[in-house]
């Protein structure tokens, strides 16, 4: 049953560099290697009844330098390899266009999120943004969600760079997403206060 517009809290995850190894336009399921300790993170967060979403670039589609059906490929062996863990992803939403397109899609636009929202009933106002990237943390902003930058993937480069400071920055997924726990049990202890 689908929920109501807007009730759920989401934590939206990056893909390559935030979940798994990111080694340049991943294209090869077989080439998939999921940093340690993300699969746990995760389940964490299941285990929290957080939705948690999946949103990726993959703009070597647009690039011409492979498929959606081998983005899928990869994507639905992430899943395999999170759930041989016990973790479970609830969605998955990628760009495949290439950055020089027009898109709404591509992060940090949030054409990706407002589908989600959509589809899912989430509160973005309420939700988390994780990633390795200022794209990532400029995401969250221009959603009204809270944005986490993890020091995996490019996320130390990319930390000297973004445009506005993370909410929080990570060493890793499983770092961000006890940080997200203990944010979420505060904003719930207030809003009960609040009452």
């Amino acid at each position: 049953m689908r929920a109501k517009e807007g009730s759920n809290i989401a934590v939206f995850l990056d893909r390559d560099g935030t979940i798994n190894e990111d080694t340049g336009y991943l294209h090869k399921p077989e080439e998939l290697v999921v940093i340690n300790g993300a699969a746990e993170a995760i389940k964490r967060l299941n285990s929290a009844s957080v939705t948690v979403v999946v949103v990726s670039n993959q703009s070597g589609v647009g690039r011409g330098y492979f498929t959606d059906s081998d983005v899928e490929a990869v994507n639905d062996r992430l899943v395999d390899v999170i759930g041989g863990d016990g973790a479970s992803i609830d969605a998955i939403y990628y760009c495949n266009h290439h950055p020089d397109e027009d898109c709404v899609c591509r992060k940090p636009s949030t054409g990706m999120l407002k589908k989600a929202s959509a589809e899912h009933g989430i509160d973005l106002t309420n939700s988390y943004v994780v990633g390795d990237k200022g794209s990532d943390i400029e995401l969250a902003f221009n959603a009204g969600a809270k944005g986490v930058l993890v020091l995996t993937g490019k996320g130390q480069d990319e930390s000297h760079k973004l445009k506005r400071p993370a909410d929080f920055v990570a060493e890793d997924l499983m770092n961000a997403v006890l940080w997200i726990l203990d944010d979420l049990k505060k904003r719930r202890a207030v809003s009960l206060t609040d009452r």
